[in-house]
């Protein structure tokens, strides 16, 4: 039996191909969703480049027909843009009719009495969905680009060898590995004795084998490895045979500091790339500061400040540090930039760094890795369980989107830190609040 959907503005603004999302069943979007698109239109990020593109699709099927009696999808089912429903019902007292919310929780309400299918409301927004329920009201949220965040992929996992197994590893430089499942390309593993489990391994699977880690005891920038998972990000950090990265952790872990550390050594130290080039979305943390002047490095620079944290830290030994981070800067070493102008970019041969990735919605995370060029490196570091965005979750946001569906590519690398290494305080609060 075919469904009816209501869809939510904030899941246009969020994807919106959602509009063809459904397969056989049959969209229905409120007029109030069109004047709310309306409204955002004009906004020069991610939100309001969303609600054009939404638009245009729903002008473009307007060919088809008339949007108010329904149009035909190419996947089945039909879509159809429905005026203000008025039902037998009347607004249940203490909800505003006038608010854009209430009038789309109406209108499913009515719909809900009035069709024999099942009629369900899809929105991201937390509120609305709580008030559908409480109305009695099906519904959920956008699951297309959802993943299973509890079973993501870590990166590495740990396995038990014989001893011979183990001394075949050393003396051989790598060990021939049959075992099913098979690892993921540059997936990490730790090898232990099934027979005492005190003598263990690092190593990486590539090419059907197990092989030791090439940058184990590596130093870069002054920095270097603390725990286990630490070597691990800097094996993919520094082996350029691997061009997308992805490191996932709490607070502390290092994620940030050991890729700048490894960016600034290969673009300054080494030259294997022309720029280091670091951004991070711009999506406050608690109350927005509003409209900032000055340049837009000057604009730039709240946003910025905890990398720039890290770069004094990475130049703590330099008695001018400050000045040798402009100074990098004016030679076009570094530079830092936001998401909303690299649209259109080609990056060739560069070292990127995306510190806060988990701020990125799939389509904004997809709008950056098509921006890379030839000879270019990206990371993508964050904490899925920090987000300050209103629409993304753990399981719903880009970086975890990411990791997922490049966990089969060679080109592709991932790791999961846990381990605190900021200081006892941070450990201890990251685990405990």
């Amino acid at each position: 039996m075919p469904k009816t959907f209501v869809i939510d503005t904030n899941v246009f603004l969020h994807n919106p191909r959602a509009l063809f999302a459904f397969q056989e069943n049959n969209v229905v979007i409120p007029l109030a969703v069109i004047e709310e698109i309306d409204n955002q239109k004009k906004r020069q990020d991610e939100i309001g480049r969303n609600a054009r593109i939404t638009s245009r699709y729903l002008d473009k099927l307007r060919s088809v027909g008339k949007l108010s009696e329904g149009v035909p999808l190419k996947k089945g089912g039909t879509l159809r843009v429905e005026v203000n429903h008025e039902g037998k019902t009347p607004c249940p007292e203490g909800l505003d009719p006038k608010k854009y919310d209430n009038r789309i929780l109406f209108l499913t309400h009515n719909l809900n009495q009035e069709l024999d299918d099942p009629v369900i409301l899809v929105t991201k927004d937390l509120n609305l969905r709580i008030k559908a329920d409480v109305l009695g009201l099906a519904t959920e949220d956008f699951f297309q680009d959802k993943i299973d965040y509890e079973g993501l992929f870590p990166g590495y996992r740990q396995y038990f060898v014989s001893s011979a197994e183990l001394n075949e590893f050393y003396q051989n430089g790598g060990l021939f590995w049959q075992r099913e499942p098979k690892p993921f390309p540059n997936e990490f593993a730790i090898l232990k004795t099934s027979e005492t489990g005190s003598q263990s391994a690092l190593c990486r699977y590539s090419g059907d084998r197990m092989r030791p880690l090439i940058h184990e005891n590596a130093v870069s920038w002054g920095v270097r490895a603390l725990n286990k998972e630490q070597r691990f990000a800097l094996e993919l950090l520094l082996d350029d045979t691997v061009p997308v990265v992805t490191l996932l952790g709490s607070a502390g872990t290092g994620k940030t500091l050991l890729s700048l550390a490894v960016g600034l050594e290969k673009v300054i130290e080494n030259g294997d790339y022309n720029r280091f080039l670091i951004m991070r979305p711009v999506i406050p943390t608690g109350n927005d500061l509003g409209y900032l002047p000055g340049s837009k490095d000057e604009k730039l620079r709240p946003w910025m400040q905890p990398i720039y944290d890290n770069l004094d830290l990475l130049f703590r030994k330099c008695s001018d540090g400050h000045h040798l981070v402009d100074e990098f800067m004016n030679k076009g070493l570094i530079e830092m930039e936001t998401m909303t102008y690299i649209r259109g970019r080609s990056i060739p041969d560069q070292f990127i760094l995306c510190d806060e990735a988990q701020n990125l919605s799939p389509d904004m995370i997809k709008t950056l890795i098509t921006r890379v060029g030839k000879d270019t490196k990206i990371v993508f570091t964050g904490d899925p369980e920090q987000i300050d965005h209103p629409y993304l979750d753990a399981a719903g946001n880009g970086l975890t989107y990411l990791v997922e569906k490049l966990k089969g590519e060679s080109i592709s690398g991932h790791v999961t830190m846990t381990k605190g290494e900021r200081s006892q305080v941070a450990e201890i609060s990251a685990k405990l609040l």
